[in-house]
């Protein structure tokens, strides 16, 4: 019996040290990519390979460990006890080989390119602005070229292969490009300081009944800021869109202007509003949470600065807010 247990406890010797010097990074790599999206085609999209690789190489690491990491029943997706506890080694690893560039300062210095962004106006991301601190210090020759424009242009300017990546409005899936929520922002109702509702605090929903409207131009049916509209025709609000405008600093400028009721984010108005410019109005939740996105379009063929910022960017917004580096 003592013979067959010092048998078993060498047999557990030798694995690990088979695991400690033959485990491929790269397998640690895919299931931790896999676990963070919840999926494999997600998965094999970000890495910009088959499902069926992704699929390979999750089986291949459950063999090398001897044991299930993921249940998948139809649309369910969940990590496995074990699986969980790998999901964890593996981040902590990924997180050290992070740590390399600090040792690889001259490479990196080396890096050149750029790396073309497409922005929505009034991106507030805090995880986002890190990010770019650090690629900076990272690359410092790396170029970053970065546009505002309208959502529905940043999709078409994606589509055609014009940018690394945009950060915009997406409501609706697009067959070639890729997205990741960056924030979710919750538009509510102001008026500017010169409109007959400024400064009247037992406000109604029906208190808007007959009001003009400042919107979007892409605040129509079957636009980004659908919801926005849709709002409107629920409660049956009458009043005329008296002005429109495409950025959301033109939008702003106007409600302030007295011109008439506006939708805007609470983050964007919330100086305004303290510095009494604008007012906020019913409801008192909001009309709509809109997502903000990372996009890109997974058939373009990247340079290596464009696929170093992509990546370090998606698992920047990955990473739970504790366990990102700075």
């Amino acid at each position: 019996m003592a013979k067959t247990t010092g048998i078993t406890q060498a047999n557990m010797t030798a694995g690990r040290r088979f695991l400690n010097d033959r485990l491929d990074w790269n397998l640690l790599r895919t299931y931790l990519v896999i676990a963070q999206e919840s999926s494999i085609s997600r998965a094999a999209a970000r890495l910009h390979v088959t499902q069926s690789a992704v699929s390979q190489a999750l089986k291949r690491l459950e063999e090398q460990l001897q044991c299930t990491l993921i249940l998948r029943q139809g649309t369910r997706f969940a990590l496995t006890e074990t699986g969980d506890e790998i999901f964890r080694i593996a981040s902590d690893i990924y997180s050290n080989v992070s740590r390399l560039s600090a040792a690889l300062e001259n490479r990196s210095e080396n890096m050149q390119g750029k790396v073309r962004i497409l922005c929505a106006t009034g991106l507030e991301v805090d995880s986002y602005d890190t990010y770019l601190a650090r690629f900076h210090q990272q690359f410092p020759r790396v170029e970053l070229e970065v546009e505002v424009m309208r959502s529905a242009d940043i999709i078409s300017g994606l589509l055609q292969k014009t940018a690394t990546l945009g950060l915009g409005l997406c409501r609706l899936p697009q067959a070639r490009l890729e997205r990741r929520c960056l924030i979710t922002q919750r538009y509510a109702f102001y008026c500017g300081r010169s409109h007959p509702l400024f400064g009247q605090g037992d406000l109604t929903l029906e208190s808007l009944q007959g009001q003009h409207f400042v919107s979007f131009s892409s605040d129509q049916l079957g636009g980004n800021l659908s919801p926005l509209a849709i709002f409107r025709d629920q409660q049956g609000y009458t009043g005329k869109i008296i002005a429109t405008a495409s950025s959301l600093e033109e939008v702003r400028r106007l409600v302030r202007a007295g011109y008439g009721i506006g939708s805007l984010p609470e983050h964007v108005a919330a100086r305004d509003v303290e510095q009494g410019e604008l007012w906020r109005l019913p409801p008192a939740n909001g009309i709509a949470d809109l997502d903000i996105y990372l996009l890109w379009n997974r058939e373009q063929k990247l340079g290596s600065a464009e696929s170093v910022f992509l990546e370090g960017l998606q698992h920047q917004l990955l990473t739970p807010a504790e366990g990102r580096s700075v």
